[in-house]
Parts: structure tokens; C-alpha cells; sequence
């Protein structure tokens, strides 16, 4: 996801990813101090000392980083003749900390800890701006997340009391324990998973071993808005008799059906952004 922080004036674009590993343009902080921002960034390059802090990151964070070919441009670095793009850096390292992007809104990006460090070359004042208004983002992403944290959750729940009230009063005979009940409510739980998701609770958590929650904790609001709906219809089939292989091709049916039809659903994607609002 593409964001954008302002710093004194200057839209400089952020590469979003959720964490804390976003990549910030080293093209638009440049341009804070020259039109021609490629030579800004190819004379910070040149710098011995900032050889040495790529390299350094790299090895902390790359373990494909090539240390032979580092060893050799931080031998070069500093001399009159020695020059270094960023593309050749990357081609020639395996770096993964910067990035060059082609094409329309382009140009050189790097993680969060090696921009903050171009920052300071280019203007230690400019870099508290920078990391100002980049604090800014991070706080108003994690509004949003948790905002979209709490819609998911109470879509989930909608239906729910539907759905179990038709499962004990069709499904689950007289004079039984509370454990056989049970039972009964996790097979049709189970039931909607493999609708909506392709795989039982216990298969996701073979394939996610290292995943807290369960497999409806990472569900997407579609994915929610759907299971909502599977709930009830869910319901509905119990009622009218229907087997549980039967009711499971017709929720299957539905919920491709419906998650294709939500695919762009301006109402659905203001919920994924926070935004609220009537869909007239």
C-alpha cells in the first residue's frame, strides 16, 4: 500500500506493508535538495561511510547479501574516480533494503532505517520532519486496523445466534450431553470453513503453525461479510432437511458467488479504509 507523508512542504511516498519494514522514496527527499534527485542520491552513495551502513544493514537483515562484492565497492568508496547507482548496489549485492522502481511513480526507495539515514545526509532538519509526519501515518494506520479489527469482529457475530439456534433445534436430538452438542456445533462449524475457505480449522492450523488465533481471525471483511450470510442461509437449508453434503455445495456455490460479486464493492472497501459512510 502506497501512503504519503508531508515534511516541511515536501510530499515525500511511502511503501506501506503493515510493520515496521515500510520502504520511504529516497527520490522525494532528493528533491528537498536538488531538481536532479538521481545525483543526490549516487553522491550520498559515494561515501565510504555510507558504504559501510548499507553493508552493515544488509548483513544484519540479508542473509543473501553478498559480502565479496561489498568488500570491493567499500574498498572503491571515497576515491575520486569511484561511482554507485542504486541499481547497480542492488545487482551487484543481492541488497534488499533499497529498491528501484520504474515506470510512473517510481524511483529509489529504501527501508525505513536507510532513508532515515539518507535523511540525515541530505538535512538533519529536514529529517525531523520527516520523521515526524511519518510517526503521524503509522498512528492513523493503526486507527484504521484496529477500526477494521472491530467491523470484522461484529460481522462475524451476526448471524451466529441464527445459525445455532436452527443447529440445536433440527440437528441436535433430545436428552444428550453438553459435550455431544458440542460436537455438533463444531462439525457445522467446520461445515462453513470449508464453504468459505477451501479447508477445515485443523488443516489451517497445520499450514499456519506459527499463527495465533484461528483461521476466521484471518479472514478478510469479504471473507466475514460472506460467512455472515452463510450463517443464515445455513440455517435455512437446516431447516428444510437438507444433508450435510448437500448443504455444503450449495454454500460453496454461494460464497464464490458472492465473494466475486463483493470484489470492489466501493461500500466494502470504505469499511476496509475506515471511512464509514452510506452507500446511496
Amino acid at each position: 500500500m502506497k501512503a504519503t507523508i508531508n515534511a516541511k512542504g515536501t510530499e515525500i511516498t511511502v511503501i506501506s506493508k503493515g510493520d515496521e519494514n515500510d520502504y520511504i522514496s529516497l527520490t522525494d527527499i532528493a528533491r528537498y535538495k536538488s531538481d536532479e534527485p538521481k545525483d543526490v542520491i549516487k553522491n550520498w552513495m559515494r561515501s565510504k561511510s555510507t558504504i559501510e551502513f548499507l553493508g552493515l544493514w544488509e548483513q544484519l537483515n540479508n542473509p543473501n547479501f553478498k559480502g565479496v562484492e561489498f568488500d570491493s565497492f567499500r574498498n572503491e568508496a571515497g576515491a575520486n574516480a569511484f561511482t554507485l547507482s542504486p541499481q547497480k548496489w542492488i545487482d551487484a549485492t543481492n541488497a534488499i533494503g533499497i529498491i528501484s522502481k520504474s515506470g510512473r511513480g517510481g524511483g529509489t526507495f529504501a527501508h525505513k532505517d536507510i532513508a532515515f539515514e539518507f535523511a540525515s545526509w541530505v538535512s538533519a532538519e529536514f529529517k525531523l520532519y520527516i520523521i515526524k509526519d511519518y510517526q503521524r501515518l503509522k498512528t492513523d494506520e493503526n486507527s484504521r486496523l484496529s477500526l477494521e479489527w472491530n467491523v470484522n469482529r461484529t460481522i462475524s457475530k451476526i448471524n451466529y445466534r441464527i445459525h445455532t439456534d436452527a443447529i440445536k433445534e433440527n440437528l441436535i436430538p433430545l436428552c444428550i450431553t453438553n459435550a455431544q452438542q458440542g460436537i455438533t456445533y463444531a462439525s457445522e462449524a467446520e461445515l462453513l470453513n470449508v464453504a468459505l475457505f477451501g479447508k477445515t480449522s485443523k488443516d489451517w492450523r497445520i499450514e499456519n503453525p506459527n499463527a495465533t488465533g484461528n483461521i476466521r481471525d484471518y479472514a478478510t471483511i469479504q471473507q466475514l461479510i460472506v460467512l455472515s450470510n452463510l450463517e443464515s442461509m445455513n440455517a435455512e437449508l437446516i431447516k428444510q432437511g437438507l444433508s450435510q453434503s448437500e448443504r455444503l455445495l450449495r454454500l460453496n456455490k454461494m460464497a464464490i458467488e458472492q465473494l466475486t460479486s463483493l470484489l470492489g464493492n466501493p461500500s466494502v472497501k470504505r469499511l476496509e479504509s475506515g471511512k464509514g459512510g452510506n452507500e446511496q
